[in-house]
């Protein structure tokens, strides 16, 4: 999802050892990716005294921070480092690299409840173009939408109806008066990550996004470009340069960090990936109410089916335990919601609807600390099955319908004309890797407003040129063309 991060950093809850354990339990190690948590080990034993009792598993919980985490998975993948379970991000690129282990033959034993449970177009999301499936995908929304986000307050303040808002151009007024009437607030902020503005115009990536490779997805005979050739690039980052200039974008936009909500923060406009209802755990995330609009179509896409994997390690000594695990933790509520919310009575308690009401740390009098930071949170989209979590209370609480809105939304939801396509990048992979160090070199920038376009956007093209997208276009182009035929 183009998702919302908040940096962290590592877990001191485990080394990564498999630590022995007595009797007959089999110790998984697990790695994830969220902020790091006070109470995690407190976590991990009541999860793993549930574990044993039900499936004689035990896990060693390592949460790894934002920033850190994809050059820490790269280096355990590479190092041949011992685990067994990860988040997998860039699920594709690790598949193609056989890091993870081919799942099929479990998913019609130890892992059938779990292929039962879970939504069969997310199972066609993550399969290759071989049927191998090689991750457990999490049952959620299936069309994740872009949404842009504003603080309720100023909207009733000033009349905004948000609907009308669906263009990048389309905000310079808003921006403008936000900048003259509300100097407390910044009227837009990005990050180096940024957000696919490009989806405004119907594109998607073919494969990640460090490969600047497009389609128009409701398009079925739509070419494969290199986006920042085409003329609708082109108008995006104009837009953005003008609004940095005018002091609209966070000045360090090209070189912060992706990040969440950081709570208190006066913004006036953000975007976001989510589904319905987003907005609420937006709001208690920001610490005010926020209102959230989908700028994009309910459309399943390849890209929304694998942004939430958990994989096991090829290398793993335990895959009949590993996938016992992922089985489990896509069924069972009591370990789904465990992972979620943390120990109820300590990290949250339940109101007399049966909803979750986080609890707040408590200094040594036991009176809540304010600002401070949950002592547990898990990173909901990574870790397994929606539709067996509780919903939350308190403030901004979810409707008790929540889960039947969102399989209502799963049911009008269209699939992408590339629904399933995975380049095979195995024929170019010196070129795939220049083109990832030109992206990295100019891409937060430029998509940021930060340069002037005029000037980069020629050089980040030549330099595309020369690391080798020509070539990998052409390539990707004849592995689509031979999909479509095959799929039409």
């Amino acid at each position: 999802m183009l998702m919302l991060l908040v940096s962290g950093c590592f877990s001191s809850s485990g080394n990564g050892k498999n630590n022995a354990i007595p009797g007959n339990t089999v110790n998984l190690i697990y790695y994830t990716i969220g902020d790091p948590d006070a109470d995690l080990q407190m976590v991990n034993d009541k999860i793993n005294e549930v574990l044993a009792k039900k499936i004689g598993v035990t896990i060693t919980y390592i949460k790894v921070g934002w920033q850190e985490y994809e050059d820490r998975l790269n280096t355990l993948v590479s190092a041949g480092t011992p685990f067994d379970i990860a988040f997998a991000p860039e699920y594709t690129t690790y598949a193609q690299r056989g890091a993870w282990l081919k799942l099929n033959d479990y998913l019609s034993n130890v892992g059938k409840d779990m292929y039962d449970a879970i939504d069969p177009k997310f199972w066609q999301g993550v399969r290759m173009d071989d049927g191998s499936i090689y991750g457990v995908p999490t049952n959620k929304e299936l069309a994740v939408r872009d949404q842009w986000m504003y603080p309720d307050e100023l909207v009733k303040k000033y009349k905004i109806d948000i609907s009308k808002y669906t263009t990048l151009a389309s905000l310079e007024p808003l921006f403008q008066m936000i900048k003259e009437k509300e100097p407390d607030y910044q009227p837009m902020e990005l990050d180096k990550d940024s957000q696919n503005f490009f989806a405004l115009d119907g594109f998607e990536y073919v494969s990640e996004k460090t490969l600047p490779l497009m389609v128009r997805v409701l398009d079925p005979s739509s070419p494969v470009v290199n986006i920042f050739e085409t003329k609708e690039a082109r108008q995006v980052l104009d837009i953005l340069r003008r609004y940095y200039v005018k002091g609209y974008i966070n000045e360090d936009a090209g070189m912060r960090e992706s990040q969440g909500l950081k709570r208190g923060v006066k913004v006036f406009w953000k975007a976001a990936g989510g589904g319905p209802l987003s907005e609420n755990s937006w709001s208690k995330d920001r610490g005010y109410k926020l209102v959230a609009y989908p700028v994009t179509p309910a459309l399943i896409t390849t890209e929304s089916m694998r942004g939430g994997v958990m994989a096991v390690s090829v290398d793993t000594k335990h895959p009949v335990e590993s996938v016992k695990f992922l089985n489990l933790l896509n069924t069972d509520p009591e370990v789904r919601n465990l992972f979620n919310f943390g120990i109820e009575g300590v990290h949250y308690t339940l109101d007399r609807n049966g909803q979750v009401v986080p609890k707040p740390p408590e200094d040594s009098d036991g009176k809540p600390i304010p600002g401070a930071q949950p002592s547990y949170g898990g990173v909901q989209y990574t870790q397994g099955n929606w539709f067996i979590l509780k919903t939350m209370g308190g403030e901004y609480p979810d409707p008790p319908d929540k889960w039947n809105q969102f399989r209502a939304s799963n049911r009008e939801a269209v699939n992408s004309s590339t629904l399933g396509f995975t380049p095979d990048l195995s024929r170019v992979p010196i070129q795939v890797q220049n083109i990832q160090m030109v992206w990295e070199k100019y891409f937060p920038s430029l998509m940021t407003g930060s340069v002037n376009v005029d000037a980069v956007l020629p050089k980040f093209n030549q330099e595309l040129q020369q690391a080798g997208i020509n070539e990998v276009r052409i390539e990707v182009q004849k592995q689509l063309n031979a999909w479509r035929a095959a799929h039409s």
